[in-house]
Formats: structure tokens, C-alpha cells, sequence
């Protein structure tokens, strides 16, 4: 009997959720997954929401669960096991049967994917929110023909996060414009979680202070100008203990950050774009260098513990608030600029300023600033978000507070990446005349490349060959 109103494979922690909260919002939904016993007891834990799920336990059941035209959802891991499902699936699809996928694809992966389908419904969705959000209300990026995504909308909207009455959900463009907005959301994410634990290490290591007062001062932040997601459960990490030992959490986990590859695409399309996002390249060098713990203990072990104490009146915890929000300024400015920058270079037309209102809520990096943000890209999309006033105001009053951390923390050895490279990038893009005629000079000097000149015309060349 064909009646569901949409179909899902793959029940893995993220399929399981968002198959959930379909039903839970009033959708009949089939699911099915490779493994069967999977599927049942999936069907078997969902409890009042069972009614509303489908299970089946082949490729062409689910097909015929679903009422025409049919969608159906794959929440399979990114690279080949996408490729592998649409090839299984299609054949068993009518020609206006839509697929959905909404795992964490390569951007030009789903670009691929859009143009192979042609005329075929395709969608490529960007999904945050992880377990707790895709459970009950993430924060969506389509990407496709909107044609597509209009079919659906109904349903992707009523799963969305609400933030004020406003779905968390919209289309960004076509082909792969989804993925790729959500892979640049878990760039700044890397960044802002990176600073966070930087703010953290300076606390810990540089103030000496206990686990349960470092909670406190993010529980206090949460209530402020830094309210957001991170922030908060930032604080609930830090207040944890450990049942097995009674130590805090945090002692006892491995500092070896763990990631998925989001974060890399992002840098390495940066480069692609010519799109500065220093803050968020280094938070992803941070976890590849965290990785390194045997490395790293030989450097100490070769060149001794660096004097990590800083006195309390040279470094304040206020301080240590001032310059994080600067920095977290800084790494949203970089990615929405980098955001800016692919919309010319792929002609999708992103809409930076519902982008803003998209990750308001059910994302990972929601935060209290996306309202000021979106209100800022709505004036000025073309304007780097350090320069609209309500940010450029900010910055003028923290960013003495970011310098004195990063300088403090390199003068007691605290490793800093990303917030430093934050306060690089605001210095560079404060300075009307930098070096690079320096690197112009170099370059025309060993391979006769040209210069332009402050008085006008380019091409010139020095007197070197004379010396």
C-alpha cells in the first residue's frame, strides 16, 4: 500500500532522528536500511511514532511504500555509498521520483551528482544540528532546482528548527549550493570551537583556574553578547565529572581532536576561491596537529614546558570575553565572505542574509549574533561583515582585549592558533599600504613578473638587472 508521504534510507544515529521527527511532525514516512534488523528495531523503539513508520526490507518495498511522485530521503555516509544507493534506487524510480541527499557530501560531489540526473528531481541538502537537532528541528540547506525543492519544502520546513516563528529551513541555489553553505558552516564551526578551547587553555593553563570556575565563566558568557550553542554547552563540558573516576571530564579525555573532513573541503575551496578564512585554516591545522601527541611530547620532552603562569593583573577573565568575541566576529566575517565569493565564481546567487537566518537556530554555531548578522547582510550583502557598524563597533572594543591575549599567551608559551590568526587577519585588513610590494619586488627580481606602480600602469619593472 503506497502511503507514505516520503521515504528515508540509512537509520544510522542521523537517519534514526530525522526519520523521528518526520513522523513526530505528522508524516507517514517508510524507511528502510541494509541491515534489516536495523529497520525492526528501529520500528520497534519508536513507540506512539511506530503508526507513522513504514519498515520495510528490501529496496523495492520501500519504493512501493511511498505514494507518487515519490521522495526518499539517503542518510548514507558521503563518497561512493551515495553513488552506490542512487544506482540501486533509480531503477526502481519513476522518472519524476525525487532523490534527497542528505548526508555530508562534497559540494562537488553533489554538483556531479545534480548534472548526472539531469531532468531527474535531485536534491542535495546541508543538515546541522546533529543528533539532538535532526531529532527536533535542524537547520536545512537545500541546494538543487528549486522547482525540486518546492515539492518537498512543506515537509523539510516543518522539521526545521523555528526561531521565532521562522522556519531554519530554505533553498540556497542550485546543484551543490546546499552542501557547499553547510560545509563552510563547519568551517566557522571548527574556528569557533577551536577559539573556545584556546579561551579555555589560556583559563586552565595561564589563570590556573579549576574546572568548576571555568564552567561558571561560561555559564556567565552564555547570558551575554557570546550567547550561543558552543558557549553553552561549552560550560556544561567543563562543569562535568567523570563517573568512573570522580576527576573532572575534561581530564580524562584524550587531546586528540577527532574530524569528519567538512572542515579541509572548506580550507582547501578557500584556496580554490581565493578566499581568505585564516581563523578557520588554522583550527583545522589545530586538530591535524592534536593528532600528533607523540610528536609533541618529544618537543617538550626536547625543549622543556614553557612558563605557562600569567599573573592575574596582566590577563582578566573579562579580557579573555572581549577578545573571543572579537575573534568569533572575525571567523563568521571570513566565512560569509568566503560564502560571497563562491556565489560570483559558481553564479548561485546565495542569499547571505537568509543563510544568517538559517543558522539562527538547530545548527551548531547558533548564536545570539546571527540576528545582528542577517540585518547586516541584509543591508549590505556585498560588505564584509567587520566593516557593518554593529560589528565594526564591537571590534573597535575588543579587539585591544584580542591582541593582549594572544600577546600574553605567546609570551607564556600558550598556543593560540586561531585566535591569533583571527587578529592577524583584522590587522591585514586595517592596513591600507602592507608588504606585499615587497613580494612584488621579489617576484619581478628572480622571474621578471611585473609590478604596477602607485603612479599609475602595471607591468613595470625594477633596476635590478643593472646591479
Amino acid at each position: 500500500m503506497s502511503s507514505a508521504e516520503i521515504g528515508l534510507i540509512g537509520l544510522g544515529t542521523m537517519g534514526a532522528a530525522l526519520a523521528l521527527n518526520i513522523a513526530d511532525n505528522g508524516f507517514d514516512i517508510a524507511v528502510w536500511n541494509r541491515t534489516t534488523q536495523r529497520t525492526r528495531d528501529f520500528h520497534k523503539a519508536a513507540g506512539d511514532l511506530a503508526d507513522r513508520i513504514t519498515p520495510t526490507e528490501s529496496l523495492k518495498d520501500l519504493v512501493a511504500a511511498i505514494a507518487k511522485p515519490r521522495a526518499i530521503i539517503l542518510m548514507v555516509p558521503a563518497g561512493d555509498a551515495v553513488d552506490d544507493q542512487t544506482a540501486a534506487l533509480r531503477p526502481l524510480l519513476d522518472d519524476n521520483d525525487m532523490i534527497i541527499d542528505a548526508g555530508n557530501a562534497n559540494f562537488h560531489d553533489t554538483n556531479r551528482r545534480a548534472r548526472d540526473a539531469g531532468d531527474l528531481p535531485f536534491l542535495g541538502i546541508g543538515v546541522s544540528g546533529g543528533e539532538e537537532g535532526a531529532r527536533f528541528g535542524p537547520s536545512i540547506m537545500g541546494g538543487g532546482k528549486r522547482t525540486h525543492w518546492d515539492r518537498v519544502a512543506h515537509i523539510l520546513t516543518a522539521i526545521a528548527a523555528d526561531h521565532k516563528g521562522t522556519a531554519c529551513a530554505t533553498w540556497m541555489g542550485e546543484e551543490g549550493a546546499g552542501h557547499f553553505v553547510k560545509a563552510v558552516h563547519n568551517g566557522i564551526e571548527y574556528a569557533d570551537m577551536q577559539m573556545i578551547a584556546e579561551v579555555y587553555g589560556i583559563m586552565r593553563d595561564g589563570l590556573g583556574l579549576d574546572h568548576h570556575t571555568i564552567a561558571d565563566h561560561f555559564a556567565t558568557w552564555d547570558k551575554g553578547p557570546l550567547q550561543s550553542y558552543l558557549v553553552e554547552i561549552s560550560g556544561k563540558v567543563a562543569a562535568a565529572t567523570d563517573p568512573k573516576t570522580g576527576q573532572p571530564m575534561l581530564d580524562v579525555i584524550v587531546d586528540a581532536a577527532g574530524q569528519k573532513g567538512t572542515g579541509r573541503w572548506t580550507v582547501i575551496e578557500a584556496q580554490h576561491l581565493a578566499a581568505p578564512i585564516p581563523a578557520i585554516e588554522a583550527a583545522v591545522v589545530a586538530r591535524n596537529l592534536s593528532s600528533q601527541r607523540d610528536t609533541r611530547a618529544a618537543g617538550e620532552a626536547l625543549f622543556g614546558t614553557a612558563p605557562h603562569h600569567i599573573p592575574h593583573d596582566t590577563l582578566s577573565v573579562d579580557t579573555l570575553e572581549q577578545a573571543l568575541i572579537a575573534g568569533k566576529i572575525l571567523c563568521y566575517a571570513q566565512g560569509f565572505d568566503m560564502i560571497a565569493k563562491a556565489s560570483d565564481e559558481f553564479g548561485w546567487a546565495l542569499p547571505l542574509p537568509e543563510i544568517a537566518k538559517v543558522w539562527r537556530a538547530g545548527c551548531i554555531i547558533r548564536s545570539a549574533m546571527l540576528d545582528d548578522m542577517a540585518s547586516a547582510l541584509q543591508d549590505d550583502p556585498d560588505r564584509n561583515l567587520m566593516f557593518a557598524p554593529a560589528f565594526s563597533d564591537a571590534l573597535k572594543s575588543n579587539h585591544d582585549a584580542l591582541r593582549q591575549a594572544v600577546a600574553q599567551s605567546a609570551l607564556h608559551g600558550i598556543a593560540l592558533p586561531a585566535l591569533s590568526s583571527g587578529l592577524a587577519y583584522f590587522d591585514a585588513m586595517r592596513t591600507a599600504r602592507g608588504t606585499a610590494n615587497m613580494i612584488q619586488g621579489q617576484r619581478d627580481f628572480f622571474g621578471a613578473h611585473g609590478f604596477a606602480r602607485i603612479d599609475g600602469g602595471s607591468g613595470h619593472h625594477g633596476p635590478w638587472g643593472s646591479e
